[in-house]
């Protein structure tokens, strides 16, 4: 499911034709910065912030949300396990991955995820991102691990607690159907595949927070995905129309402003951290 921003939305009054309107592209890079924005005023962090447990799993979008809660900036191509880069699914090196990253009571704690992971109650709150998202909010995550990864790991505590498992995705990554998508794949399924052999992990009791949510968050704006795509450097772009108040819209405007230029992972950044896949499907 998507994160409910009913609350955060304005209403939208008057007849369509004399509401204000604009139309934004962002980048993945750019759509990146503005979802960690928006997560990290998604109000149950806010408050998990303050007193409880907040995980952040590896995972390049995790990676800006991390960057958001502490200010530090720099380098993100080693903060995930696995990674589509050149084409194909890639592996970082396993002594090269950082993460993933504890906080307790909005300080950064030197705890591992799993003995953080032990203590949480559902009050509290894990970050996860996705590998692809469909129009209903269920997220899908790749595991190249035969036992499912961090999915697999903490997906049973989170769900059996009641704990949020709130999920920065770009729409980027929208599938026709997450559930369809698991049945089609499976570590242990291909016979053939493009790099690391990796199954899909269904989630459907996170909450997705895409660009739309992160504007309606952070703004009050109405957004609706419109396009994807382009060429010469758009590739993966996404298209949103922006519908409102003039003072909700231009604010909103600004902010998919201040995101531009955001700079990517390039191969280059990444040549000495993806391990080369296997050469068959472990079977």
């Amino acid at each position: 499911m998507f994160y409910d921003t009913s609350a955060f939305k304005k209403p939208l009054e008057g007849l369509r034709d004399h509401r204000f309107h604009a139309v934004v592209i962002l980048l993945p890079s750019e759509s990146k910065r503005l979802i960690a924005k928006g997560t990290i005023q998604v109000p149950e962090i806010q408050r998990v912030l303050k007193d409880g447990w907040f995980i952040v799993s590896r995972g390049v979008t995790p990676a800006y949300v991390l960057e958001e809660l502490t200010g530090e900036l720099g380098p993100k191509q080693n903060y995930t396990a696995g990674i589509v880069t050149q084409g194909r699914l890639g592996t970082i090196i396993a002594e090269d991955q950082v993460g993933p990253w504890v906080f307790k009571d909005g300080k950064l704690v030197d705890v591992s995820a799993q003995e953080a992971l032990g203590q949480m109650q559902a009050k509290d709150v894990s970050i996860k991102g996705a590998n692809a998202v469909d129009p209903n909010g269920n997220i899908g995550v790749f595991s190249g691990d035969y036992a499912g990864g961090t999915v697999g790991g903490i997906w049973g505590t989170l769900t059996a607690r009641g704990a949020r498992w709130i999920a920065p995705v770009s729409l980027e990554r929208l599938i026709p159907d997450v559930i369809a998508a698991h049945f089609a794949s499976g570590n242990h399924r291909w016979d053939l595949t493009m790099g690391q052999a990796a199954g899909m992990m269904p989630v459907v009791t996170a909450e997705g927070v895409t660009e739309i949510q992160a504007l309606e968050i952070l703004t009050g704006v109405t957004a609706v995905h419109i396009a994807s795509g382009g060429v010469g450097g758009s590739e993966g772009a996404v298209m949103l129309a922006l519908e409102g108040d003039k003072a909700s819209v231009t604010a909103a405007f600004e902010l998919c402003e201040s995101v531009k230029g955001e700079p990517g992972i390039t191969a280059a950044n990444l040549q000495d951290y993806v391990r080369e896949p296997d050469t068959a499907p472990v079977r």
